[in-house]
């Protein structure tokens, strides 16, 4: 298995979502390696709509650093395996996950029969 060549796309996954993600969030600041969704102040706004707009753009956000965030432990686990020496074994049936398949996704924890 090519664990290097793996390691190094999910380095490239893991700081391609940290930019999403800082994008429409940060890490928070009152639980560890987590994030939150940038604040913003609702109210200073002159008119219903333009509050409304606020509110909606922070549930967008909010959705969207859920996602990233959910790809995110992903590709921090698969980095974690590949430390513990078990990255690239199905969690089902305990065989080598092909290598096509983690091509496709690094962080995958199951053989292509087990998707």
């Amino acid at each position: 298995m090519k664990t290097e060549h793996f390691r190094k796309k999910l380095e490239e996954q893991k700081a391609k979502l940290e930019a999403e993600m800082g994008s429409v969030g940060r890490r928070s600041l009152s639980v560890p390696n987590d994030w939150e969704v940038m604040p913003t102040e609702v109210g200073t706004e002159s008119d219903l709509a333009d509050q409304a707009d606020v509110v909606m753009n922070r549930e967008s956000n909010a959705a969207i650093l859920s996602d990233l965030e959910a790809r995110y432990d992903a590709i921090l686990a698969a980095l974690a395996r590949i430390e513990k020496k078990t990255y690239g074994i199905c969690e089902v049936c305990r065989k080598q996950i092909e290598d096509a398949r983690l091509d496709a996704d690094p962080a995958a924890t199951t053989c292509i029969e087990h998707l």
